[in-house]
């Protein structure tokens, strides 16, 4: 191995050392649930992995959904999961664990993947 290939692995380590002192108690977990998202982004609604929301009070009354009560109803439920994602990473670069690991559970239940 010459010269030049040992400084540039020496160079690849460091910076993943650094990465890695960087990374917060649940940064492998955001990743992970990101990862399961995007492939969900995919998925037709009411399938494991697209959002959710709960049942609201007029698909209790026996009516049919329309294009945009369903649309609407999927870009809440996206909205939410954004939220609660973006607050498990807001908790991640903090250092709080409890809060990051709380937001990544609503995050799974907003997208069925537990």
């Amino acid at each position: 191995m010459d010269r030049s290939s040992i400084v540039l692995l020496a160079a690849i380590a460091l910076a993943g050392g650094v990465l890695a002192a960087q990374a917060g108690p649940c940064t492998k977990q955001i990743l992970e649930v990101e990862a399961q998202i995007r492939s969900a982004q995919a998925l037709q609604p009411g399938v494991a992995g697209a959002p959710s929301a709960p049942q609201s009070v007029a698909a209790q009354l026996h009516r049919q959904p329309t294009p945009q009560s369903v649309e609407t109803a999927l870009n809440d439920a996206n909205a939410d999961g954004i939220a609660a994602l973006n607050r498990a990473k807001k908790a991640d670069a903090a250092g709080n664990a409890g809060e990051c690991a709380n937001a990544l559970t609503e995050t799974r239940q907003l997208y069925g993947l537990e």
